[in-house]
């Protein structure tokens, strides 16, 4: 047996490396991981969240009478930058661990053979030096400035007084609200893409491997061939979804608090982020699809000829010819062979061509579901809430 333990697997990580976080570790903050995503959370909070409430206290923006929507009552804003940004960011620890350790179940689960094991580990390899290349960041924080320059206010806050602008005009915009557009709201973009990244690497890995001899048997009990496991992986990204469903929810709350909107008639983002969210999350599975398709049908017609013999052979034995005297069918194994078999073809029409289980979609739709249900408490009178929690209760 190789052993499965080499540099490629110790080292290989799907969050820690690129360009930031040489830069991190260039300042020596790279060693420790556990204190170096506090530090980053809080150095994030520091530069997002924090020159906010400062600029607008400033302008007198922070609070008062004076504006519909002053700073510390804009639940985005503070949502955005004190809930879900960190959470982007300690939310790393544990999605790698979980990578690393559904990287490993390969090699541990024998689904590629000893002798690939070297190919495996190119792999992995290939795909840490993509993760490394500063380019794709660099694209990153591009893409995460760019649209600062064409939109300068929140989009549900648009006809509204708010911290973000001074005076009437939409393009005037405040300290507060300069810095909200150019630094703050870019970075915040830039983490969520450099997520969107994570997954793709992860996506693009998932591919790669399902190219190789896999070790696939359509019989597994996880209905997926032996690949089961890898719904686990897109259900560790459960913490990112539920940090995107708060930002949703937040700018849901202001519209109702401020705006006059009505729950039903913000249903429609709601929903539609759980929707997208769960499948971003599930489509990177699909690169596995052409793989447990091609094993499924050949499975079929393998093993539904394999029953056929058998279960030919036990009606000629025991239905068309009278067994002899001293065969009698009770205590015989020809019964449990016949169950046993047909269970093991009733899995293989059972076997799914997409390796993801139902905990992991429950997991994904209440990630997303639960940022939404303070807004309810918001826009649902309390005498509602108690006379519905009565009904409830009977």
């Amino acid at each position: 047996m190789v052993e499965t333990k080499s540099s490629a697997l110790d080292n290989f990580s799907l969050t820690r490396g690129g360009a930031l976080d040489w830069l991190l570790v260039r300042l020596g903050h790279g060693e420790d991981v556990p204190h170096l995503l506090v530090r980053k959370t809080l150095f994030a909070v520091l530069i997002t969240w924090l020159p906010l409430f400062v600029l607008s206290l400033v302008q007198g923006r922070a609070l008062g009478q004076d504006i519909t929507i002053p700073f510390l009552r804009d639940f985005a804003v503070n949502v955005r930058f004190l809930i879900a940004l960190p959470i982007l960011i300690l939310a790393e620890s544990g999605i790698d661990q979980k990578w690393r350790i559904l990287t490993l179940n390969f090699l541990t689960s024998k689904l590629v053979a000893d002798a690939d094991v070297p190919v495996f580990q190119k792999l992995l390899e290939k795909t840490s030096r993509l993760r490394d290349r500063a380019l794709p960041e660099l694209l990153l924080l591009l893409a995460a400035f760019l649209p600062s320059l064409f939109v300068k206010t929140e989009l549900l806050m648009s006809g509204i007084s708010n911290w973000h602008t001074i005076g009437t005009g939409a393009s005037a915009l405040s300290m507060a609200g300069w810095w909200f557009n150019y630094v703050s709201v870019p970075f915040f973009r830039f983490l969520l893409l450099r997520w969107i990244w994570r997954l793709f690497l992860g996506t693009l890995l998932l591919w790669r491997v399902s190219r190789m001899r896999l070790y696939l048997v359509a019989t597994h009990s996880d209905m997926a061939a032996g690949l089961g496991f890898l719904s686990q992986g897109q259900e560790a990204f459960s913490p990112i979804v539920f940090a995107g469903g708060t930002v949703i929810a937040s700018q849901v709350a202001n519209a109702i608090a401020y705006q006059g909107a009505t729950l039903s008639s913000m249903k429609f983002p709601m929903i539609a982020y759980a929707v997208i969210a769960i499948i971003l999350l599930v489509s990177p599975l699909l690169v596995v699809s052409p793989v447990l398709y091609k094993i499924k049908k050949k499975a079929l017609l393998e093993y539904g000829a394999l029953v056929a013999e058998h279960n030919q052979q036990f009606d000629q034995k025991w239905i068309q010819n009278k067994p002899s005297s001293n065969e009698v069918i009770l205590g015989s194994n020809d019964p449990c062979s016949l169950i046993d078999l047909g269970s093991s073809f009733l899995v293989v029409r059972q076997m799914g061509i997409v390796p993801v289980d139902k905990p992991t979609l429950m997991s994904l739709t209440l990630a997303a579901a639960l940022p939404m249900v303070p807004v309810m408490f918001l826009a649902i009178p309390v005498n509602q809430l108690l006379q519905l929690g009565l009904k409830l209760l009977g």
